[in-house]
């Protein structure tokens, strides 16, 4: 039988946020962020870099892909750690590679994430299979907050 007890119910200790570089996956590092600070837990910022269709087509665009999205981690790194010091929380940015579900999914296990936190999709596609958000409510391992 659980306890009432269990790890995470007095508040989160480790928070993790995934960030592409959308409107919604930024207010949903600010919302993790003030989280963090308010709770006294630790922040892991999570982008994942996906691949490329047009790899498959031109693999010059595969190299010029990986690059931009190379930049736009570097980009999202130094924003992480800026603000981390400007809030006073402990913070880390983790870069994958792969497909965004699961490479957040394995993060999440391996930091022992007490809270997801992600933003909403804006593609339409995803209406049809299913936004990050919605896969990972669906996995049930740990409780998501999606910001809109």
């Amino acid at each position: 039988m659980e306890s009432v007890f269990e790890r995470g119910t007095d508040g989160p200790k480790v928070i993790v946020a995934a960030v592409d570089g959308s409107i919604t996956s930024l207010r949903a590092a600010s919302y993790a962020a003030g989280l963090a600070r308010r709770q006294g837990a630790e922040l892991v910022v999570v982008y994942v870099a996906g691949g490329s269709a047009m790899a498959n087509f031109i693999p010059a665009a595969g190299a010029a892909v990986d690059e931009a999205q190379h930049d736009v981690a570097t980009e999202l790194r130094a924003q992480v750690e800026t603000g981390a010091a400007q809030a006073g929380i402990r913070a880390r940015f983790i870069e994958r590679k792969g497909d965004p579900f699961n490479e957040i999914s394995k993060v999440c296990t391996k930091v022992v994430a007490d809270a997801v936190i992600v933003g909403a999709s804006t593609s339409q596609g995803h209406r049809l299979v299913g936004s990050i958000g919605i896969r990972l409510v669906r996995a049930g391992l740990w409780p998501v907050t999606v910001v809109p």
